[in-house]
C-alpha cells in the first residue's frame, strides 16, 4: 500500500473530485490555500506561489478561491493563466517561486477538477508533506466556511510566463528540424491549446512543415471530450485521413503524450520508452542501461529492451513513484504506458509537449518513422477491466478477491502477469492481465472483477 492510500484528500496526483463537491467545495479549496501558505511560511516569511490552470469552466473560481486562502495566510500569488502542468513545475523552479499550484483534473471529464502542488524545486510534494498539509486542511475546513464559489475575484494572468515556457521547450531540442514533415496534433481542448500554436509556429522556422492543430477551441466543457490522450484513436484517424507522417495527442493538462503512425496505428508510452531508451543508449546517456516503467507496462517492452541490452525496473503506477524509483539508481529515463514520460536531464516531471519534441527530434535525426523505430515491440495481449467501487478496502483483506488472483497467477505463471490495484484518482479498481493465451486472460480478468464487484461495487 502506498502512502496515498491512507489519505483522505490527496491521491497519486493531487486532489481530484467533481468541482464544487467535497473535497473541491469552496471551503476546502480555501483551506488548501491557508494550509499551503502556513507550510511555506515555515521557511520563508513572504512565500510566492505561481498558479496555472486548464480550460474547465470551474478552474477560474477554484484558482481564485485557493489564491484567496494563500493571501489570507501571508503568501503572494502570480498566475500564468491557462498553461500545462509541467509548465508550472518549470516556472516554480526557474522563477524563484516557493511553490506551484495547478488547477486541473488532467484526463478526467469537464465536470471534475483538481489541485496539484509542486515545490520550489519543480517536483511534486513528497507524500509526507502532502499528508501534513492535508491534516491542516481538514482542521481549517471544519472552521472557515466559504459558501459562494464566486466570492473572490479571478486572478490576473501574466502571458509572459507562457512565452518563457515555450522558449524552454525549444531550448530543450535546439537542433530540431521539422522540415518536410506533416504533423497532426490533438490538443484535447485543454491546456495544450494555449501553448501548441505558439510553440509549433516558432518551430516551423523555414515554413516547410505542415502542422494541423486540432481541438484548440476550448469552451469550458469540451476538454477531453472524445479526444486527447484517452482517445488516441481520434488523432490516429486524422493522421491517416490527412496522409500525415505522424500524430501527437495530449491529455487535458498536457503532462502526457501518445502518438499515431502514418498508417493510423496508435503508439503508446511503452513504445516511446523503447525508442527513447535506444536513442539515449546510443548516445551514451542511458545511465546504467536502465529504464523505469510501471506495473502496467507490457511484457513486450521488457523483452524488447532486453534485446538491446537494457534493463527494465517496475514502479507502482503514478509518475511520482516512477520518479522515486528512478532517483534510487540515477536513471535517465522512465515513464508509463499512458504517455507520462520522464527525462530528468530536461525536466522534473512528465511533459507531453516535451515528449513530443523529443520524439520529433529522434525521427528527424534517424530518418526513420516512429513505426520503424518501434517495429520489434511485440505486445502481449492485455485486458484491463475497471470496476467502480464504493470504498477502497485493502484488496488483500477480501478472501474471494485474493483467491481469484491466486488462481490466475498459478495458471499463468511465467506466461503472463496479473496486476490488481485501485486508481489513484478515481473510485475504481483496475484489473489488468497479460498472457500469451487470450482466452485464459479474459476468463481470469472477469473472475477477479466479479469478485471485486460482489464485495465493493458502488
Amino acid at each position: 500500500m502506498t502512502a496515498a492510500s491512507t489519505r483522505k484528500l490527496f491521491g497519486t496526483d493531487g486532489i481530484r473530485a467533481i468541482a464544487g463537491e467535497a473535497p473541491l467545495d469552496p471551503t476546502t479549496v480555501y483551506s488548501v490555500g491557508l494550509a499551503l501558505a502556513h507550510s511555506l511560511r515555515k521557511k520563508t516569511a513572504k512565500p510566492k506561489v505561481i498558479f496555472g490552470r486548464d480550460t474547465r469552466e470551474s478552474s477560474p473560481w477554484i484558482a481564485a478561491t485557493l489564491a484567496a486562502g494563500l493571501r489570507e495566510a501571508g503568501a503572494e500569488v502570480e498566475s500564468a493563466g491557462v498553461i500545462t502542468t509541467p509548465a508550472v513545475a518549470f516556472l516554480a523552479r526557474t522563477h524563484g517561486f516557493q511553490a506551484g499550484v495547478v488547477i486541473s483534473a488532467s484526463h478526467n471529464p469537464w465536470q471534475d477538477n483538481g489541485i496539484k502542488l509542486f515545490g520550489a524545486d519543480g517536483f511534486k510534494l513528497p507524500d509526507a508533506l502532502e499528508l501534513a498539509i492535508e491534516k491542516e486542511i481538514l482542521r481549517h475546513a471544519a472552521q472557515a466556511k466559504v459558501s459562494d464559489p464566486h466570492k473572490f475575484p479571478h486572478l490576473k494572468d501574466n502571458p509572459a510566463f507562457q512565452s518563457d515556457y515555450v522558449q524552454f521547450l525549444i531550448d530543450c531540442v535546439p537542433d530540431l528540424s521539422l522540415s518536410n514533415l506533416k504533423i497532426v496534433a490533438d490538443c484535447a481542448n485543454g491546456a495544450a491549446a494555449a501553448i501548441a500554436p505558439d510553440l509549433f509556429s516558432r518551430l516551423n522556422r523555414d515554413g516547410r512543415t505542415e502542422i494541423a492543430l486540432l481541438n484548440i477551441a476550448p469552451d469550458g466543457r469540451n476538454i477531453n471530450a472524445g479526444c486527447g490522450a484517452l482517445h488516441p484513436e481520434f488523432v490516429a484517424g486524422e493522421v491517416k485521413a490527412l496522409a500525415a507522417n505522424l500524430g501527437l495527442t495530449f491529455d487535458g493538462d498536457a503532462d502526457r503524450c501518445m502518438l499515431a503512425g502514418a498508417e493510423g496505428n496508435v503508439i503508446n508510452g511503452d513504445a516511446i520508452l523503447l525508442m527513447a531508451a535506444r536513442d539515449l543508449k546510443a548516445r551514451g546517456m542511458l545511465t546504467g542501461d536502465l529504464v523505469v516503467a510501471t506495473t502496467m507496462s507490457n511484457m513486450g517492452l521488457e523483452a524488447a529492451l532486453k534485446r538491446s541490452g537494457i534493463r527494465m525496473a517496475r514502479a507502482p503506477v503514478g509518475d511520482r513513484y516512477v520518479l522515486e524509483e528512478m532517483q534510487k539508481d540515477n536513471a535517465a529515463l522512465g515513464g508509463e504506458q499512458s504517455g507520462h514520460i520522464l527525462f530528468p536531464h530536461l525536466a522534473t516531471t512528465g511533459d507531453g509537449l516535451l515528449t513530443a519534441l523529443v520524439v520529433l527530434d529522434l525521427v528527424a535525426r534517424s530518418g526513420k518513422s516512429i513505426e520503424e523505430l518501434s517495429a520489434d515491440l511485440k505486445v502481449f495481449p492485455q485486458v484491463i477491466v475497471n470496476v467502480k467501487v464504493r470504498e477502497k478496502k485493502p484488496l488483500d483483506s477480501i478472501p474471494a478477491v485474493t483467491a481469484a488472483i491466486r488462481a490466475a497467477e498459478q495458471e499463468l505463471q511465467d506466461t503472463g502477469r496479473v496486476v490488481v490495484r485501485y486508481s489513484g484518482t478515481e473510485m475504481l479498481a483496475r484489473v489488468m492481465i497479460e498472457a500469451e493465451g487470450e482466452q485464459a486472460m479474459r476468463r481470469h480478468a472477469d473472475a477477479i472483477a466479479a469478485a471485486i464487484r460482489k464485495a465493493l461495487e458502488a
